[in-house]
């Protein structure tokens, strides 16, 4: 029965009233913080409406979201209405919300050196005892998606396989990549495995369109790039 007596007092709003409907007929932005909070949590009590809980959880907060964001499920489930599934649902959105704020505000570097993809790339590698192989991942802009660890070793070398370097390439829709590792030894000169690998992994990047920009070689002082003295 109260089900019933909630849905006439939904339907005997006006249709634009209605928060889903008020967003398909003008748009998200037309919408009360009140009425896009009604939409996550669906449904109201008897007494009150969505849009009326909303209102509840926003007073809770001091009507403003960013007090609403370091709200709890503790906090939350103590407004009339609000059981623990709905405070999950504001909770995740608003936490959604934040991680997109995260991302707005990256700034993907450019690679347009050697130099620039040192100075990426060389946190991971200093100060290691022992060898490992990266890859940074590059867009079509040459700008870095992420870099990514292939392999970890012994003091002396590492293992690499240029089917892992192409399949993390692929998985994160990489447009050009740049390989490089660190020598614990402090030594800049390549070894003959090191160009043996770089020689393989370029020749496949021709064959997958997928071209591999340098190689560096990365000790705590200084780095090695096969593109700047013409060997690769």
């Amino acid at each position: 029965m109260s089900y019933e007596i909630q849905s006439r007092k939904i339907l005997s709003w006006a249709e634009e009233d209605r928060p889903r409907e008020k967003l398909m007929q003008k748009g998200r932005t037309a919408l009360t913080e009140a009425e896009l909070i009604a939409i996550l949590i669906g449904s109201g009590t008897v007494e009150l409406s969505a849009v009326d809980v909303s209102k509840m959880v926003l007073a809770q907060a001091g009507n403003n979201l960013n007090n609403l964001a370091k709200m709890g499920l503790k906090d939350l489930i103590k407004v009339k209405g609000i059981g623990e599934a709905k405070a999950i649902t504001i909770i995740a959105a608003l936490e959604l919300g934040r991680r997109r704020r995260e991302t707005e505000q990256v700034v993907r570097p450019k690679i347009g050196s050697s130099q620039d993809a040192y100075l990426e790339i060389k946190h991971h590698l200093l100060d290691l005892p022992h060898e490992e192989f990266w890859v940074l991942l590059l867009n079509r802009a040459n700008q870095v998606i992420r870099p990514v660890q292939i392999s970890q070793g012994g003091v002396s070398g590492t293992v690499v396989d240029p089917k892992m370097i192409f399949k993390v390439a692929i998985e994160h829709l990489a447009s050009s990549i740049i390989l490089a590792h660190n020598h614990p030894s402090g030594n800049l000169t390549p070894s003959q495995a090191d160009k043996d690998i770089t020689a393989k992994v370029k020749q496949a990047g021709k064959i997958l369109d997928l071209p591999v920009l340098d190689h560096l070689i990365v000790t705590d002082s200084a780095y090695f790039s096969f593109a700047d003295e013409g060997i690769f």
